[in-house]
């Protein structure tokens, strides 16, 4: 039984998803301007073997707002956010800026993470290996008459599909408006731009790295050094796919994520 809920970590509230089941618990971490129901597909892919729990990071869906968007803030509210509900070790399902995330738990806190997914997050990001570190949305609207119109508007600004962003939209009363802050999520982007090698290269745990060969974010040439420099990972590169490719082909990247989890050991 999905139950949405609340968590008092580190003087905020965090939302959270639990998708129900008994199983070995997955903790699901989505990327900038994500929400964590975007983990629903997977969730229902890996029942009932494993009970995916996902969460809101600070600032988005309906967690709390913050005072500060750094990556260690970000990393220590996940690694109380598991102590508090008792779950760790976990394996851990990141993408993009959830994908870095994790692994930097794996690195910082080991003893919470028993295995780790990553999703198109990069051990580099910065100019001029990554081309676009950070969207700025600051000029996207803040209000839009219908959910329609707001699409229309945040595609004007360069995007050629908004479905991922909309998932954030909700209807207020003098319009509709995304959850997340504009300058917020700008602020965010701009402080996960750097080297995030040695993080990458800092856990022994299991690992997969899911890849989009069409992405625009994360260049394939990085990804296989991803792979190759870091012992035990396996890499899986879906054809087709960009930087959402658990959007852009949900069977198979549950399929990878299973077919991997399957090979860990009984904890």
């Amino acid at each position: 039984m999905t139950v949405e809920s609340h968590a008092d970590v580190r003087g905020l509230r965090l939302a959270y998803i639990d998708f129900g089941g008994t199983g070995t618990p997955v903790l699901a971490l989505h990327g900038h301007f994500g929400r964590a129901r975007m983990f629903a597909p997977l969730a229902a892919a890996l029942a009932p073997a494993h009970r995916v729990i996902a969460l809101e990071l600070r600032g988005h869906g309906h967690s709390n707002h913050a005072d500060g968007y750094a990556p260690d803030d970000y990393l220590e509210d996940v690694a109380a956010f598991v102590r508090g509900l008792g779950l760790g070790p976990v394996v851990v399902v990141g993408h993009s800026m959830g994908g870095v995330l994790g692994f930097r738990l794996a690195a910082r806190h080991p003893a919470l993470v028993r295995a780790l997914v990553n999703e198109e997050g990069g051990a580099l990001n910065r100019r001029p290996e990554i081309p676009h570190p950070v969207l700025d949305v600051r000029p996207w609207p803040r209000r839009a008459p219908t959910l329609d119109e707001l699409r229309r508007q945040v595609e004007a600004h360069g995007i050629p599909d908004a479905g991922y962003f909309l998932e954030s939209a909700v209807e207020r009363d003098d319009g509709w408006g995304f959850l997340f802050d504009h300058d917020a999520m700008v602020e965010s982007q701009e402080a996960l731009v750097g080297d995030w090698w040695p993080d990458w290269l800092g856990s022994t745990c299991p690992a997969l790295l899911v890849h989009g060969p069409d992405s625009f974010v994360l260049p394939t040439s990085m990804v296989r050094e991803m792979a190759g420099r870091r012992p035990g990972t396996v890499l899986r590169e879906l054809p087709g796919c960009g930087h959402w490719p658990h959007d852009d082909d949900p069977v198979a990247f549950a399929g990878a994520v299973r077919e991997f989890l399957g090979t860990l050991a009984t904890p």
